[in-house]
């Protein structure tokens, strides 16, 4: 594994902590994992650390494509704003994901804005070394190809959830879209607030927060801080289904 690249903050982002260096492994970032050492030392050479407040604007809608982003730490939502001026949450990042590449392979402008939802540590690299990465680098294309393809699909399927006319089945729903395995078993991480929920499905606050009760007390999902345990996945899919 190569060494940690020592990066410099941000020009004109003061950081909360005295000036220095900012410790960052590249290859713990799924997209550079398997980068070749030139093209790694060329990414370092060029990447740059900003970090941002809770609540801030990370890229704003209609700003120009001017390079790829990696959301180092905390956690992003990627929203749009409707035309009566409501925002609306699309998604949400987590560490290890990048964003920001439709507008910068399109050469056109952001299609929605990122807001921090605690505070972050975000790595920027310039179009020109993100666009060669894409042509010359088989694993990042590869891997772009692979992203660009499972972006379609949940475009798709998220969709499809905003049609469901039931909004406890859409709540439902929502969860086994967001549902991951991992060594604790089925979970859903980084999970949003109840208002974050209500906003991208579509609901009230108010709905989200009966709902998962109801889920808690019927003992099929379990909640800790930041993230949603499911305990019988089997039973979570009959409510999506319909089934009581």
């Amino acid at each position: 594994m190569s060494e940690p690249a020592a990066l410099p903050d941000a020009p004109g982002t003061p950081p909360k902590e005295p000036p220095g260096q900012i410790q960052i492994y590249l290859r713990k970032i799924p997209l550079l994992a398997e980068l070749s050492e030139e093209e790694m030392n060329a990414v370092k050479a060029e990447l740059r650390i900003r970090h941002h407040a809770k609540r801030e604007v990370v890229l704003h809608k209609g700003g120009s494509g001017d390079g790829l982003l990696f959301l180092l730490s905390g956690q992003l939502q990627v929203i749009d704003v409707t035309e009566d001026g409501r925002a609306v949450g699309l998604r949400m990042l987590a560490p290890g994901d990048f964003f920001g590449e439709i507008a910068l392979i399109n050469e056109s402008t952001r299609s929605a804005s990122v807001v921090a939802m605690t505070e972050v540590l975000v790595a920027f690299l310039p179009a020109p070394i993100a666009l060669r990465l894409f042509t010359h680098s088989p694993s990042v294309a590869k891997q772009m190809l692979r992203h660009l393809a499972q972006k379609i699909q949940r475009d798709s399927e998220f969709r499809a959830l905003l049609s469901i006319n039931n909004t406890t089945r859409r709540i439902y729903t929502f969860l086994v879209l967001m549902q991951k395995k991992n060594p604790d078993g089925t979970v859903v991480e980084n999970l949003p607030t109840h208002q974050d929920i209500a906003n991208m499905i579509n609901t009230s606050r108010e709905t989200v927060t009966r709902a998962l009760l109801t889920l808690v007390q019927q003992g099929i999902v379990q909640k800790e801080p930041h993230r949603l345990i499911i305990k019988d996945p089997d039973a979570l899919q009959k409510l999506v289904q319909g089934d009581a």
